[in-house]
């Protein structure tokens, strides 16, 4: 893989992920259903990957870009 900005073969891949957090409307369901221990409804599905994104950088430019 070449850098398409300075041509050098010096560059690295990198992922970036993006996971899910608490969820305030399963919270509030599971608050309405279930009272305060409902509130950890919310937390069903935490630290589930929403996405990931590869991309490279170049360690001579710092360009970043995508294959």
């Amino acid at each position: 893989m070449k850098c398409p900005k300075c041509e050098s073969e010096n560059v690295q891949v990198h992922y970036e992920t993006e996971k899910q957090g608490f969820s305030g409307s399963k919270g509030c369901c599971g608050w309405l259903l279930f009272g305060p221990i409902g509130l950890l409804c919310g937390l069903c599905g935490k630290d589930k990957v929403k996405s990931e994104e590869k991309y490279w950088v170049c360690n001579n430019c710092g360009a970043k870009f995508y294959d």
